[in-house]
């Protein structure tokens, strides 16, 4: 499903205008992401994993992010060690706010749903160097369901997300223009992939930061209270039969 940045938006209400600023400010602090292997940086990235509980995050211990070779033949088999994500991100209310509300519209059962990863990225372009937001490029992420928020575009043209079916199909395209515009999918029934990162006509570089949210059971107790029927948005992208 692809919903506007109205359903973030008014959850995070609540968590004022300065706390928001704050947290979509703390891209800028994003170290390189030492295993890209090229010579110029182009994305740089934090990495945290909780368990949902309900009306919190409860902050796991930080471990490197693994993904199986079948679902990334680029950087799958190998444990790669993010840097963890601030304290200040990690144990907010914006954080909180938005994992739960991303939880709330997935679009299946949410039941056993009690884990997260949670990726905090920014790509970069250049006139010399484009950016690449999926080096491995059309692929599925090895989880259940997959959260991408929009957090920021600056100077940016391509960039276009993409979804197919198992058979590669063509389901669904967008590029995300506005902060807290939202892709979520299910992983298990879907391939995704993004276009890369150019600077826009007249720009020198480009700048695409995005919070990726990945949910899966984890073995913990599920975020009880939160129901485990899938609300419907509207822009609901069906996953295929």
């Amino acid at each position: 499903m692809h919903f506007g940045p109205e359903v973030l938006g008014a959850a995070l209400e609540g968590a004022g205008a300065g706390a928001v600023e704050e947290f979509t400010g703390s891209w800028d602090d994003l170290p390189a992401d030492t295993h890209l292997g090229t010579g110029t940086p182009y994305r740089f990235r934090r990495y945290g994993l909780f368990r949902i509980r309900p009306g919190r995050l409860e902050r796991l211990p930080h471990t490197a992010f693994f993904q199986d070779k079948s679902v990334n033949k680029v950087h799958g088999g190998v444990p790669r060690l993010f840097a963890p994500l601030s304290a200040s991100v990690a144990g907010g209310e914006v954080l909180r706010t938005v994992v739960h509300t991303l939880r709330r519209h997935l679009p299946g059962p949410r039941a056993g749903m009690d884990t997260c990863g949670v990726h905090q990225i920014r790509v970069t372009a250049t006139t010399r160097t484009e950016g690449h937001p999926a080096p491995e490029g059309v692929h599925q992420d090895g989880h259940c369901y997959v959260a991408q928020v929009l957090i920021r575009r600056e100077g940016v043209s391509g960039a276009e997300s993409a979804l197919y079916d198992l058979r590669s199909r063509p389901v669904h395209r967008a590029v995300l223009t506005t902060p807290l515009e939202t892709i979520v999918l299910d992983d298990r029934r879907l391939l995704h992939g993004v276009s890369p990162v150019r600077p826009a006509p007249g720009a020198s570089c480009g700048v695409r930061d995005m919070l990726l949210v990945d949910f899966f059971p984890g073995g913990g107790d599920d975020a009880r209270g939160e129901g485990d029927v899938a609300l419907p948005v509207e822009g609901d992208v069906a996953s295929p039969g």
